[in-house]
C-alpha cells in the first residue's frame, strides 16, 4: 500500500462527494470511540491489577493530603 502524505490524504478526502465525506467522519469517530474505550478497559484492568498486588492505597482526600505532607 502506498503511504500518503497527510495533505494528499487531505486533497483526496476533499475530492469526495460530501455524503461520502460524513460517512467517513462517522467511521473515524466511531474507530476513535473504539481505541479510547479500549484504552481505558486496559487502564482500568492495570489498575485493577495494581489494587490487587497491593501498589494502591485506598482513602479519603484527607487521607490522601496527609500523605503529600509526609
Amino acid at each position: 500500500m502506498q503511504s500518503l502524505s497527510f495533505q494528499d490524504l487531505i486533497a483526496a478526502i476533499e475530492s469526495l462527494p460530501l455524503d461520502d465525506q460524513s460517512i467517513l467522519v462517522e467511521i473515524i469517530n466511531k474507530r476513535i470511540i473504539e481505541k479510547r474505550r479500549a484504552e481505558l478497559v486496559a487502564e482500568v484492568k492495570e489498575a485493577r491489577e495494581a489494587f490487587r498486588r497491593g501498589e494502591v492505597k485506598r482513602g479519603t482526600v484527607k487521607d490522601l493530603m496527609k500523605d503529600m505532607d509526609a
